[in-house]
């Protein structure tokens, strides 16, 4: 055998076992040298030579001539290295050295030397060998761009699988595969992934330029189309070259031709042992897949199969809770007259779960309207099932007649002997829109926003009580009716947290931006309700919303034909306490003037004698009668068809005077028989 710049290699006998020592050292391309440091020459034998590409008239013995083989700052490095050792103290020194070669190309070679030192410790000479690690360095590299795929590859596992494992959603299982990060994590240039759905595949995800060869629904039966293959069969097929798009799909062939696209990978996507959907990676610049490659497919292909079954059940749970609370929130909101009203719902920012808030409009008798706004703890099917519970039974209570602290304690009960663990905030108006008279009552919920006519805006202190469920757990189920005025023009806002949460704040910043948000806010209470829900939608909130704005549009509306009328059932002191203040906001809007205090008392005797003699519930009627001069009608209704009569006090004088103050204070006064029923009256002028 020959090398460059060097002569011919002998074979070695027969019979010569063991190799002399330069047989081997000239087979694996080693040379020794002998460097006198005080001289300043080196000696190369005939191995070293051909290291360093030399024939033997072409070196001297000066050092300096390998300065044609070896670059000036390569030379520069080793004389610094051998420096360095020396002054250590070393006995000896290691390095890789680069020689150009009479060809122009480059040889990497490994040099190391053994100094000699004299008595004093000085180094005087240096003995070594020289040996060309192209070989050696060739197969480092192989190994170490080998080793750099493999960490490439299993990081791409790791970063896909981690990403996966944070998508919930079929889109964020789509958004960890597309994009551009994702399409570069795999190494690919596009898209494209299907689901398989009742014998079809559904394409959920596709990649630009592959819309018209892809519709969005493909059979599983049909015949060339790698995506029905991969499904088909359940294994994986690789196309390695545009002639093989060609030949077995035609189809595409001419899409892939006009994306540059020169092979690709469709996997099956398989979880529970079924193959659930199909994968399809394009590329370009690529013409086969090591084996690493394949196991990477694979993998890839599993982990995906599996995060895509989790997600297409987490999905089909969030659009039954979703339906689910879309069927418990109010189809409609009634017509109320005298005043405007306007309900939002913002589900979660997508990829969360459903939440348990809700609202309602109810109309009362009176020409009054509840509202109710509330939120069920938790984000998920039970939520929104109790949820849909707590809104009929309120509105039930709330319809019967019931006060509204009697309303929210009966609700809290309620919950209660569900027997559930979840509690609910919650927060009760109800409004007499005839004179403006708003009582409200809170169970842990934020308070209500007022904007009022002239554009001021504030929050209303209202006293609350514990969250339902929870104030029937602890037995303490007062909750103190906060009773205010909403003036003709005013606006009242009620809502969940999801509209006063903001990134980064509290609650009280958050409460504050929204009154700043609502104060500034469109004077159209429907165009103010898009414009919150468009900041919640902005922010991202992970959280859902409900909100309720009514604005009141008409003052005195119990113009003569008009009436207001309130239930009260027996032994229940807070409706009682309602239908008091009805009555005394009626009549004074109604300019009653120095009779009001004798009409509220005249009204609270009718009511008291219907709820004490008669053991059952009481409806009070108070309105203005069409007459030529203005009067105002009181009515009591009970379930009793015993009639009153008068008589007088008792030796103690505790009873016996009610209907005695009646005929004194009323105008007129009489009794209705109505079956089994009937209605006392009185009327004053």
């Amino acid at each position: 055998m020959s090398d460059r710049g060097g002569t011919a290699t002998p074979a070695p006998e027969a019979g010569d076992w063991p190799a002399h020592a330069d047989l081997s050292m000239e087979l694996n391309r080693i040379g020794s040298f002998d460097w006198d440091l005080d001289g300043g020459q080196m000696y190369l034998d005939d191995g070293a030579l051909r290291v360093f590409d030399l024939r033997p008239e072409e070196y001297d013995g000066d050092p300096r001539t390998l300065g044609t083989r070896v670059t000036r700052e390569e030379g520069a490095r080793l004389d610094a290295l051998v420096s360095r050792a020396i002054a250590d103290g070393r006995p000896a020194y290691s390095a890789y050295l680069r020689v150009g070669l009479r060809d122009g190309t480059t040889r990497w070679t490994h040099t190391q030397g053994t100094f000699l030192r004299d008595e004093d410790g000085r180094a005087h000479r240096v003995i070594g060998v020289v040996r060309d690690a192209t070989l050696e360095l060739n197969f480092s590299a192989q190994q170490f761009a080998l080793d750099q795929e493999r960490r490439r590859q299993t990081g791409v596992l790791q970063q896909t699988t981690a990403a996966l494992a944070n998508a919930s959603t079929v889109r964020e299982v789509i958004g960890v595969l597309g994009g551009e990060a994702g399409l570069a994590r795999l190494g690919a240039v596009n898209m494209v992934l299907g689901l398989v759905e009742g014998g079809r595949i559904r394409i959920v995800a596709k990649g630009e330029g592959t819309e018209r060869p892809l519709a969005d629904y493909t059979r599983v039966d049909e015949p060339g189309l790698p995506m029905s293959e991969v499904v088909r069969t359940g294994r994986a097929r690789l196309v390695l070259s545009r002639a093989e798009f060609a030949a077995a799909y035609p189809r595409l062939h001419p899409y892939a031709e006009a994306m540059g696209i020169d092979s690709a990978a469709y996997l099956p996507l398989i979880a529970e042992g079924r193959v659930i959907g199909a994968l399809g990676l394009s590329y370009r610049g690529k013409s086969a897949f090591s084996p690493e490659e394949r196991n990477l497919l694979v993998a890839l292909s599993s982990g995906i199969g599996q995060s895509l079954q989790r997600a297409k059940l987490h999905d089909r749970e969030h659009d039954l809770a979703e339906e689910l609370q879309q069927a418990m929130l109010p189809r409609s909101i009634p017509e109320v007259p005298g005043a405007e009203v306007v309900v939002r719902y913002r589900p979660a920012h997508e990829g969360q779960d459903i939440g348990g808030d809700w609202y309602d409009v109810i109309s009362l008798p009176g020409g009054r309207v509840g509202v109710v706004i509330g939120d069920v703890q938790g984000h998920d099917t039970q939520a929104a099932a109790v949820m849909g519970q707590l809104r009929i039974v309120l509105r039930a209570y709330a319809g019967e007649g019931h006060a509204p602290a009697t309303v929210m304690a009966r609700a809290s009960e309620f919950l209660h002997e569900l027997d559930t663990e979840r509690f609910a905030t919650c927060t009760y108006a109800e409004i007499d829109l005839s004179t403006g008279a708003l009582q409200l009552v809170r169970a842990g919920h934020i308070d209500p926003l007022v904007r009022h006519a002239d554009g001021g805006c504030r929050w209303l202190p209202v006293t609350g009580g514990l969250p339902l469920g929870l104030s029937a757990m602890f037995g303490t189920l007062d909750y103190p009716v906060t009773t205010l005025s909403l003036d003709p023009g005013d606006v009242l806002l009620m809502c969940t947290d999801g509209l006063v949460e903001v990134p980064g704040t509290d609650l009280d910043d958050g409460m504050g931006q929204l009154a700043e948000l609502v104060r500034a806010g469109p004077r159209d209470i429907g165009e103010l309700s898009d414009r919150l829900c468009d900041v919640v939608d902005e922010r991202h909130i992970e959280d859902d919303m409900a909100l309720v704005m009514l604005r009141r549009t008409a003052g005195d509306t119990a113009q003569p034909g008009g009436r207001l009328r309130q239930f009260i059932p027996p032994s229940d002191p807070d409706a009682l306490s309602a239908a008091r203040h009805m009555i005394r906001s009626a009549v004074r809007s109604w300019g009653a003037g120095e009779r009001a205090d004798e009409i509220e008392l005249v009204s609270d005797e009718l009511i008291t004698n219907a709820l004490l003699h008669t053991d059952g519930p009481a409806v009070v009627t108070i309105r203005p009668l069409s007459t030529p001069e203005r009067r105002l009608r009181v009515e009591v209704e009970d379930r009793s068809s015993a009639l009153p009569h008068r008589r007088e006090p008792g030796e103690a004088g505790v009873s016996g005077r009610g209907l005695l103050l009646v005929d004194q204070l009323a105008d007129v006064w009489g009794v209705e028989p109505r079956g089994n029923e009937k209605c006392v009256w009185a009327e004053f002028g």
